[in-house]
């Protein structure tokens, strides 16, 4: 999902931290999976610049007990799924295998990893269950949930480095996982966001990165750009470019380059069934019309034997004020 507003980057870091600090609030619940929450304190935090570039809202660690069992657990909470999605790419461990426990979760030996919405999840010395993780999420404070890149799926899979990708949404993190690039070539201020893979391993491994632009027609003024770049190969595909830097095969980047395609989504609106359609709504509606009709017709007569009868009551109460019309055929 582009963002048009970028977070804090470089320097600015500092000023997510004061501002989450004064509101800081607990996460981490008391009691989680047949643990106890010991102690609570802010996660102390490394490479704070790229933190913040990826919004980092707050980070908590919770140490939990249970005899002499013990594990620690550090969520960070950032502003959007994008955010989420990107530090998920980052803190995962090089030798992580996915787990079932979510869309994004891996896990190694001792480490658990978990992106959800806009919460990262870590879990050192326990691997929570579905069961324990379900109402946990239920109750995150200010979760976010909002659509995924689709960046990722633009990587071409095979020879893919597990576990390679980074996210890029700013300068600290072009700087961080792919410095060969400048930003002003990258143009952040467009709205690029950029999503990088390793191909082979050694002396062979390369980089691709693929950065997205609102409009084809910012990426190819782009794609000027990268190509001045010494020893880059760059190709545009939709609002896509594919670029890499001095790869250490030209003919196998050149092959690499061929698989990055922009394919366009096209959103068709779903007919949704309202309940004038269903058959069974129809059927029920026509006795409950009919209820109605009987109820106002049944009203409606015993007011009108009511208002006739205070009239005759009004008027003397003998004979009726309204006579019966006597017609007499049998006089004829």
């Amino acid at each position: 999902m582009l963002r048009s507003v970028r977070g804090l980057v470089g320097g600015g870091w500092w000023l997510v931290v004061l501002a989450a600090a004064p509101s800081w609030a607990g996460i981490w619940p008391d009691q989680l999976g047949g643990f106890t929450k010991a102690a609570a304190a802010p996660a102390a935090l490394t490479d704070k610049a790229l933190w913040g570039e990826y919004g980092l809202d707050q980070a908590e660690q919770a140490t939990y007990a249970a005899g002499d069992k013990k594990f620690t657990a550090t969520a960070f909470r950032l502003r959007d799924s994008t955010g989420a999605f990107a530090a998920f790419q980052w803190q995962r461990p090089a030798a992580a295998r996915r787990t079932k426990l979510a869309d994004l979760a891996v896990e190694t030996e001792e480490t658990v990893l978990v992106a959800w919405g806009n919460y990262l999840l870590r879990f050192d010395g326990w691997k929570p269950q579905a069961v324990d993780l379900g109402p946990l999420i239920d109750r995150l404070p200010k979760l976010e949930k909002s659509s995924l890149p689709t960046l990722a799926g633009y990587l071409p899979a095979e020879n893919l480095v597990p576990n390679s990708e980074r996210y890029i949404l700013g300068p600290a993190s072009l700087d961080r996982f792919r410095p060969g690039i400048p930003p002003s070539v990258a143009a952040f201020h467009m709205g690029a966001e950029a999503q990088l893979g390793r191909y082979g391993s050694g002396q062979q491994a390369m980089d691709l990165a693929i950065f997205s632009y609102p409009t084809p027609q910012i990426a190819r003024d782009q794609l000027a750009a990268f190509r001045k770049l010494s020893g880059a190969m760059a190709k545009r595909s939709g609002p896509l470019v594919a670029v890499m830097v001095s790869p250490a095969n030209a003919d196998a980047a050149e092959r690499l380059l061929a698989l990055v395609r922009y394919q366009a989504s096209v959103t068709l609106t779903e007919n949704v069934p309202t309940r004038r359609e269903n058959l069974g709504e129809l059927i029920l509606n026509i006795f409950v019309l009919t209820g109605i009709l009987l109820a106002f017709c049944t009203m409606a007569g015993l007011a009108y034997g009511g208002l006739l009868t205070l009239q005759r009551r009004w008027r003397g109460g003998g004979a009726s004020a309204d006579p019966m019309i006597m017609l007499h055929l049998e006089d004829r």
